[in-house]
This record gives C-alpha cells, structure tokens and sequence, in this order.
C-alpha cells in the first residue's frame, strides 16, 4: 500500500469537513510561511521539489512562479483550473469532492508565493456540484480567517472566487482560459508575452492544474526530500493521480508514485482486466496521447520515461483496450470528438480534423483505400503546424494507431469493412 498524499483524506461518500482537514496538519504551516518565508523561498522551494504541472504539459511550477517579475505590475492573479474536459480523465473532479481545502491552501500558497491579489477558480459547467463545494468551502475558509484581509494577522491578502466555464474543450488551453475568464472568445493566443507576464486583464498571471495545486501543501510541511522520495524513479517527485477506465474490473482513481508501472496500475490496482480480456494498447494519458501497444506495458509512467520512448504521460487518465476493441472506431470516435471542440481559429485544426474524421469514417465503414493511411499520415503532420497544442493532441491516437496497428487498419481495408464486427 502506497502512502495516500493527496487522497488522505478521502471518504466514500462525502467530503473532508475543514476540521478534518486541519486535524490532517491543513493549513498548519501557513502563519509559519507568512512569518519566516519569503515569497521567493517558498519559489524556490517548490523547484527545488521538482514538482511538475499535472495538468499534461509536466512543466516546472517552480519555474512558473519564478517567471513572474518580484517588480511585475499589480493586480496579480492565480488560476486554478479545473475545466478537465479531457476525455478519459476525472481526477480533479474526484479531488475536489474529497479534499476541496487541500485546492485552497495550495492557491493560498502559491499566491503568495507571485503576490497575487486574487484567486479564482475556472471550473466547467458540467461540474456544478463541485462548483457549489467550493463556493461553500471558500466562505468557511474565509470565516477562519484563511482567506481575506491580512490571512492569520500577516500582511498577504488573498481571495478566492469560483467562475463557471461557459463550456468547450478549448478553454482548458492556458491562453484560452483567460480570454474566456475576460469574456472574450475563447481562442488560443501565441506567446510572448506569456501569461506570467502578460495574463488576465493584462497582469502577470499564474494557471495551475487541481492536481498541481493540491501538492503544494505538502511540500511545504513536509519538505523537497520528501516529496522527493514518494516517486519511484530518479526524474520523478511525488505521487500522481491516475484515472484508469475501460477494459478493467475495477475502474476509477488511484493515487500512486511517480514512475510506477503501467502493468503493476492495471493487474494490481485496477484489478486486472476482465475474463478473456487480454490486453491490447491503452492511452495513457488521456484522448490526446499516443496508443502505448504490448511492447511498452511495462513501462515505467514518469514524464521523463515516456518522453524517452516518444510518448506523453498527459493528465495520467489510463483508457485500456484489450484484443476484442477495433482501434480505428476508437480512433474515429476521439477524433469526432476533437473536430467538434475545435475552436476554428486556425486552418490546419479547423480544417484538417473533419477531414481525417472522414477518412476514418470511410475505413470503418468499409470505403477505404489502401491511399488513405499515406493521406492521414500527410495530414497529421499539418496538424502539426497549428496555432496551439490542441492539433497535435487531437491527432496523436490517429498517428500511433497508423505507426503501430496499420495492420489493423489495411484489415478494413481488405475486408471491406470492420473486422471486428
């Protein structure tokens, strides 16, 4: 059994009371930071962690923090977001309805740690109940004094507020969200400036993921070497959340080290896969990953480890295949899903997506031709030339399952239909 971090204080049936969370050590080192660290100690200490973005992009929070100027123009803002509209994952919804203080102490923290004068919290509408959580929590928050004018007697002040999206995949995007959080149109924007420097209404702003933010508690009580230590592997640091579903007996969210296997999460933690089940690939970092086949389930899910073998460890939301699934309907039905949150506002995503979901369609259905894969080959690759990282995304299941089931697909091809039906 591995230590339980960020789950410790889960229950099966409701949320962890301000209490319990206090009685866990929550908030208990605030008034020591805001009397003995510096906001550019508590930077740096988080750097030191290694602690890197949940959200899917596994940069540096540190690095993040650092970037924003000790002489940058106020207000300041952090961010948390919470949209999680990527397919397959789940865990930020499961962390706010057990710990929802643990998500508020973090942006208490890392606030501090840029000077920010507000916090707000882009949730997606879909996920009211968490939403009205947070709303209720925040105001018990700010009756104990954790949140408002001059937190505990210091001279940091702080306030949290809960926005709900307006809705779309696309405002999950850094730049998006904040165009979205002014009102506006929610299309990427291209640094620089970056959002450090250039944010929310102009000012330095600070975007963090659930996950991200609900470590940054632990640190701080705890310490670098031991946050360290929770990960498996040398390059990781910490525990991280992996939302596992599909072809398993027991789907759903485990927190586990960093660098733990991908077999050991399936057989051990997931409860292996069903009767007559064998496995076949997954995505295991949710829809905007690659397709990890036979030859990598052993692998080690640390960001470094991936990225070593051309593969991402994303948000950590594990969808598992075994040999009965045909992998172009899956690949078919994800990249529906991407053509239609597309924002438009650039040519090869607006462009490019319907026209491979028309490819695919057409070999699922029994119209392809043997042109067809060097076509999506061709046209992923454009995709790559888009505005924002949603392109690449949306067509990396289209180009692990050419790279590593273009048999599969060349058997639509040859029995002019799908084989698996």
């Amino acid at each position: 059994m591995y230590p339980q971090v960020l789950f410790q204080n889960r229950k099966p049936d409701r949320i962890a009371t301000l209490a319990e969370y206090e009685a866990s050590g929550g908030y208990s080192t605030l008034g020591e930071m805001f009397r003995t660290r510096s906001p550019r100690e508590v930077e740096r200490l988080v750097l030191e962690a290694a602690l890197l973005g949940r959200g899917g992009a596994g940069f540096p929070a540190g690095r993040k923090w650092l970037a924003v100027a000790e002489d940058a123009p106020h207000p300041r803002y952090i961010v948390c977001n919470a949209d999680e509209m990527e397919p397959g994952t789940f865990k930020d919804r499961v962390l706010l309805l057990a710990d929802p203080h643990m998500l508020i102490e973090g942006m208490i923290i890392a606030g501090y740690a840029i000077q920010a004068d507000r916090g707000i919290t882009f949730i997606r509408a879909e996920y009211e109940d968490a939403a009205r959580i947070l709303d209720r929590e925040i105001e018990i928050a700010r009756k104990a004094g954790y949140l408002g004018r001059n937190i505990l007697g210091s001279s940091y002040s702080l306030d949290i507020v809960v926005h709900r999206s307006a809705g779309r995949y696309i405002c999950g995007e850094v730049t998006a969200q904040i165009r979205a959080l002014e009102g506006k149109r929610a299309n990427p924007q291209q640094p620089p400036p970056y959002p450090t420097e250039v944010g929310l209404w102009g000012r330095p702003t600070v975007l963090h993921n659930v996950e991200t933010l609900a470590c940054v508690p632990h640190i701080l009580r705890n310490g670098v070497e031991w946050f360290r230590s929770l990960a498996k592997t040398p390059t990781g640091a910490g525990t991280k959340i992996f939302c596992v579903s599909g072809k398993v007996n027991r789907p759903g969210c485990y927190e586990l080290p960093l660098g733990v296997r991908l077999k050991e999460v399936i057989e051990d933690h997931a409860g292996g896969m069903p009767d007559g089940s064998v496995y076949k690939a997954c995505l295991p970092g949710g829809a905007s990953t690659r397709y990890l086949p036979q030859q990598f389930y052993d692998i080690e899910l640390d960001f470094d480890a991936m990225h070593k073998v051309g593969h991402r460890l994303g948000t950590g939301a594990i969808m598992v295949f075994d040999q009965k699934t045909c992998l172009v309907a899956a690949t078919l039905n994800l990249t529906e899903f991407f053509a239609r949150e597309s924002c438009g506002w650039c040519t090869p995503c607006r462009e490019g997506l319907p026209y491979i979901r028309d490819i695919l369609s057409r070999i699922e259905a029994g119209e392809g031709r043997e042109e067809f894969i060097p076509m999506l080959q061709q046209m992923s690759k454009h995709l790559w030339s888009s505005y924002c990282a949603f392109a690449p995304g949306a067509v990396s299941p289209v180009e692990s399952l050419i790279t590593y089931f273009s048999d599969e697909v060349r058997e639509h091809l040859v029995q002019r239909g799908c084989p698996f039906k």
